[in-house]
């Protein structure tokens, strides 16, 4: 029977589990990625397994999200990092490498391998035809540990595409089409698989862009086929051994079907506060702005950055605008500086930043009061930036750059008239730079981990209660991100390896009293609407509450990986069975849920909650496995039962 890419990769490496849409299916991971704002939790969780050594293919770990030292923390996070990796037989990039997409990408993708990684924006590596998803630290530490990954079996959405795209329009553009189209939930359960005659006319960090912001669709995964574009890209980074031809095969079908015609894809930005509220550019042309930035691990490629130097070139932004460059790796600034591109970036008044998350996490970057950002990131959530009341747009790097020239918001098909557009070429041999990744050596796998005084041990979770009874601790709205639970930035970060200390900022920005309230409470619930824990894979948005005593959330619909991450940590995923009952909802609300315990151990899908005087109906749609990890009151309680009884 015909298949396509998708389900050819997931036949190749399926443990268990059928095709079947939703059903849950068991994959075989090659290789495992950590950045160090989700890898010291994800860490410390492989390292509560009690297992000597990684049991997965590849493992790696960077250090791309905390590089602001203010204090002892982050250094402290890294160097456990480091002497953890050396001790497990992890690889490890060193702060200032790279962003982990990007880097990984570089040296390490292959056609045909799967991926997991405790990051959202994993599926990047669409860019080099991999089937790379976003997960939460602890389904990434079992990964690292030899077990597979547990997912519902995704539908595939193929999208063809023909022709090629026009000047002054690039793959951000690609991808703002494709949130016009779906929106921030449009994709949930779906891995997109593009195909047809245009797929050849974008090149594998193109890829890599639309893979990358797939992840805002909502979407499992992103796929792009293995072609003589993967192969030139991999030959260029002396890796061409790691190429293969991969197709859908001929015939093939898929559960959902659309097109985009590249030639009239036009310059599309993303308007405050959501990736899926997309506009036309010419319909905020004139917007002033205080503030661009080219880069991130969705535009930090060679071709982003060398496609706004050449814009910029021979000019100078415009005065009372602050103009930043972030790359996507050390690799790739080491290449546009070998193409004499650094200096003209300089002249025209940029600053050039070490390569890392930086102001994509809150990292540095915010934006001033009332001022307009413009970025060629991926998300742009309110706040996410460091700043209150952010006004953030998300854009091309053509879009940028024409921007920051001009002061104001600007389409750059307008810039025709100026210059010719700067098709970038690849290099056919790229400066490659692997001095700065740590490999595995056995001999090192005595190294004693260092463990600083901000770095607490995983805590300990209770088991699900015969009845719960708890208090609504918070009803919030739709799309709520995990940006919202659990906030990123300077102040935040550097505590993720300390739960009881990040703990204090759940939903610190909606309502600053949050954890204070848990802990009157002592078991609470948190109420809200569609698409809840949209975003970022961080788990710490599960963790953190459940620490506080979150025991259930009762929502219209879930994210996919903040769904999983509460069953991880044993806070009840459930959904209303009338949605109308979120109306009714409020905060102060006694909820009891009578004989909960029996009714999971009796694989319950509906699960009655009173509220007072009224009773509710609620739906639990998780696995047979998760809903042991449930009673267990999380997946590391279940798995170290599991080792207990093999003992």
């Amino acid at each position: 029977m015909a298949k396509n890419l998708t389900q050819k990769i997931i036949t190749a490496h399926l443990v268990s589990g059928e095709l079947v849409p939703d059903q849950e299916i068991a994959l075989k991971i090659d290789h495992t990625l950590l950045q160090d704002a989700t890898g010291t939790m994800a860490m410390l969780e492989f390292e509560a397994l009690g297992i000597d050594r990684v049991k997965v293919d590849l493992a790696a770990q960077y250090v791309d999200h905390n590089l602001l030292q203010t204090d002892f923390k982050n250094a402290d996070d890294h160097k456990f990092l480091r002497t953890a990796c050396a001790h497990y037989g992890v690889h490890y990039s060193e702060p200032g490498n790279g962003i982990s997409h990007i880097v990984h990408m570089e040296r390490f993708g292959r056609p045909g391998l799967t991926m997991l990684g405790a990051d959202s924006h994993t599926p990047g590596a669409a860019g080099v035809s991999m089937l790379a998803i976003g997960a939460g630290g602890m389904d990434v530490a079992l990964a690292m540990a030899g077990h597979p990954y547990h997912l519902p079996c995704p539908k595939v959405l193929g999208v063809k595409l023909i022709n090629s795209l026009p000047d002054w329009v690039s793959a951000k553009d690609v991808i703002l089409e494709m949130l016009r189209r779906y929106d921030v939930k449009g994709c949930v359960g779906k891995v997109v698989e593009y195909y047809g005659p245009g797929v050849a006319s974008l090149s594998a960090t193109d890829r890599m862009t639309i893979g990358n912001m797939g992840t805002e669709l909502g979407a499992t995964s992103t796929v792009f086929p293995s072609d003589e574009r993967t192969r030139q890209w991999l030959s260029a980074q002396g890796r061409e051994n790691d190429w293969q031809k991969l197709q859908a095969d001929s015939g093939c079908v898929y559960d959902e079907y659309d097109e985009i015609d590249l030639s009239t894809v036009e310059p599309l930005i993303a308007c405050p506060t959501s990736p899926g509220n997309i506009k036309r550019i010419k319909d905020v042309a004139g917007t002033k702005v205080d503030q661009v930035i080219v880069g991130s691990s969705v535009n930090g490629s060679y071709r982003d950055l060398m496609v706004a130097a050449r814009i910029i070139k021979e000019q100078h932004v415009a005065h009372d605008l602050s103009f930043h460059v972030n790359p996507g790796s050390r690799q790739v600034l080491e290449n546009v500086a070998n193409q004499g591109a650094v200096m003209p970036l300089l002249l025209a008044g940029t600053r050039i930043h070490q390569s890392g998350c930086l102001g994509c996490i809150g990292m540095g970057q915010a934006p001033g009061t009332d001022q307009v950002s413009l970025r060629t990131f991926p998300r742009n959530f309110p706040g996410r930036s460091g700043t209150q009341g952010d006004q953030v747009y998300l854009c091309s790097p053509e879009t940028a750059a024409a921007s920051a020239l001009k002061g104001v918001i600007s389409d750059p098909r307008k810039l025709a008239a100026e210059m010719a557009y700067p098709r970038i070429a690849e290099p056919e041999q790229y400066i490659v730079d692997t001095s700065s990744i740590i490999f595995p050596n056995l001999k090192h796998s005595k190294t004693e981990i260092f463990h600083g005084p901000n770095i607490k041990p995983f805590p300990k979770l209770d088991s699900l209660p015969k009845t719960l009874h708890a208090k609504v601790a918070l009803v919030v709205e739709d799309n709520i991100s995990t940006d919202t639970i659990m906030p990123a930035g300077s102040k935040v970060l550097p505590l993720r390896s300390n739960i009881e200390a990040i703990s204090e900022y759940v939903f610190y920005q909606r309502d600053p009293l949050f954890h204070r309230r848990c802990q009157e409470y002592g078991n609470a619930v948190v109420i809200g609407g569609e698409n809840y824990g949209q975003g970022s894979s961080r788990e710490h948005a599960a963790l953190a509450p459940r620490f506080l005593g979150v025991r259930a959330k009762i929502v219209k619909s879930f994210a996919r990986i903040h769904k999983a991450n509460l069953c991880n940590f044993g806070i009840l995923p459930l959904t209303f069975k009338n949605p109308d009952d979120y109306a009714e909802m409020k905060q102060g609300d006694e909820v009891t849920f009578n004989k909960v315990q029996e009714r999971l151990a009796d694989g319950a899908t509906e699960i009655p909650v009173q509220i007072g005087n009224r009773e509710i109906m609620t739906l639990l749609d998780v696995s047979e496995r998760q809903r042991q990890h449930l009673l267990a009151g999380g997946t590391l309680n279940a798995v170290r039962q599991q080792l207990d009884q093999s003992d």
